[in-house]
């Protein structure tokens, strides 16, 4: 059961990390329909969000299968970076889709939304790995179901 929600949280916050991705693209370009805005949300991001939910599983694949997931014997550290990941993106995209004007801000020439990014991913994967992440005895290699 935990498991499921572990895949159900990553593909939900892929999904989000894809749409944001293009919208924030699109939202640059001189076309006004394509920043059409529903009750302060892109309508392109509400259709991307759609259409990535259909595909965020086969990305999910491919990416482990890129990486070599299944392959390596201690799959901690490579679970931990691609939740930091999509953690880091996740907020990352809400603030250039969202939040455009949190993006002027800088920390010594370092844009500030990108630093807090960071730290919150790094809080979020420690706590994420402590609700989904086996707890372990001194001697057993752990068991990741990604």
């Amino acid at each position: 059961m935990l498991q499921k929600v572990n895949k159900l949280v990553q593909n939900i916050l892929l999904s989000f990390i894809m749409s944001c991705s293009i919208t924030s693209i699109f939202k640059a370009t001189p076309y006004t329909w394509l920043k059409f805005e529903l009750l302060h949300v892109p309508v392109l991001f509400i259709v991307m969000l759609g259409l990535s939910l259909l595909v965020v599983e086969d990305v999910r694949n491919s990416f482990k299968k890129v990486l070599k997931f299944e392959e390596r014997k201690d799959k901690r550290p490579i679970w931990q970076v691609g939740v930091g990941m999509i953690f880091y993106f996740a907020q990352v995209g809400s603030v250039e889709v969202f939040a455009r004007g949190l993006m002027v801000h800088d920390l010594g020439g370092m844009p500030l939304y990108l630093v807090i990014s960071f730290m919150n991913a790094f809080l979020l994967t420690v706590i994420y790995e402590e609700i989904f992440y086996p707890k372990l005895s001194n001697n057993q290699t752990p068991k990741i179901q990604n």
